[in-house]
């Protein structure tokens, strides 16, 4: 068990078994552990997945959440959707991260996609993933539209030579492997892999509670690119208010997309979402006062 973020507790202030985050100082979350379905340690990091009764399965890496069945569908969407969606004619998308499936999922929705390439530093979690959260994947690595590599995300990035219309970052917080992807050099190296038009997303944690992560982000964004800024989606698990997600581009007219246009590409892409709408697209570049400050 980490020292640093999580702790079983008993049968005193928690009653049974519970899997408790503490990655905000001063503040925790805790998950009643129903059944622990898997638990490892692999080269790079502690995963353990268990049942939730409010929460259907959850995983989490060195004992933070990172994705549960019953909320995904909310981050995995908007971390897709409005990218793909805006630029309306992407074929190439690159993710980096994202080895539960998920994001690959909702990716490969969008039938305009002919390839993609997914980038993951732990074949583990791909792997233990397929197997105990099929439902996020639901068959995506399957796809024949699929480059998976086995690698380090920065280092693909810097060694590069392919074009992407769409870049999604889907980093774990910027502790342990997920430090380097949120680096001013990082980002310099994923604004060299963008199509002119392309767009770069990224998650950048619960502004509230982490806004220092918002703040150097998009600092990096406003010295790299023309057009910069961030939205917002709440999930439920990931707790101290709305979640940011970064965007980034050098062309300001995608993200400019009409409501009626923005509303044509979605009917026309027949997605299935259950969160994303074009309306929420727009509302969520709607920024509350104590995000706007913390634009640089």
């Amino acid at each position: 068990m980490s020292d640093d973020n999580s702790e079983d507790l008993g049968a005193g202030e928690f009653g049974p078994r519970w899997s408790v985050e503490t990655l905000h100082n001063g503040y925790r979350q805790a998950l009643e552990i129903a059944d622990m379905l898997y638990d490892s340690e692999t080269d790079h990091q502690r995963i353990r997945v268990f049942q939730s009764a409010k929460f259907g399965r959850v995983l989490t890496l060195d004992d933070v959440v990172q994705t549960t069945e019953a909320d995904e569908f909310i981050y995995h969407e908007m971390l897709t959707h409005p990218a793909l969606l805006a630029h309306g004619a992407a074929k190439r998308v690159l993710i980096v991260g994202g080895g539960d499936g998920g994001m690959l999922r909702e990716v490969l929705k969008h039938p305009g996609v002919e390839h993609v390439t997914m980038v993951e530093i732990d074949a583990g979690v791909v792997e233990f993933s397929k197997r105990y959260l099929p439902s996020l994947s639901d068959g995506a690595f399957e796809d024949a539209r699929l480059n998976l590599v086995i690698a380090d995300g920065a280092d693909f990035m810097k060694s590069s030579a392919d074009s992407f219309d769409v870049v999604i970052i889907d980093s774990t917080d910027p502790i342990g492997p997920g430090e380097t992807l949120f680096t001013d050099s990082f980002y310099a190296h994923a604004k060299a892999r963008l199509t002119p038009s392309g767009v770069l997303v990224t998650q950048n944690g619960v502004p509230f509670l982490q806004s220092d992560e918002l703040v150097g982000t998009l600092s990096a964004f406003k010295a790299l690119f023309s057009d910069w800024t961030c939205y917002l989606a709440t999930v439920p698990t990931y707790v101290g208010g709305p979640m940011a997600f970064g965007w980034a581009s050098m062309d300001p007219a995608v993200r400019r997309v009409s409501d009626m246009l923005l509303t044509q590409r979605f009917k026309a892409a027949h997605l299935s979402t259950r969160y994303y709408t074009p309306e929420v697209h727009k509302a969520a570049f709607a920024l509350p006062g104590y995000v706007q400050k913390l634009l640089p």
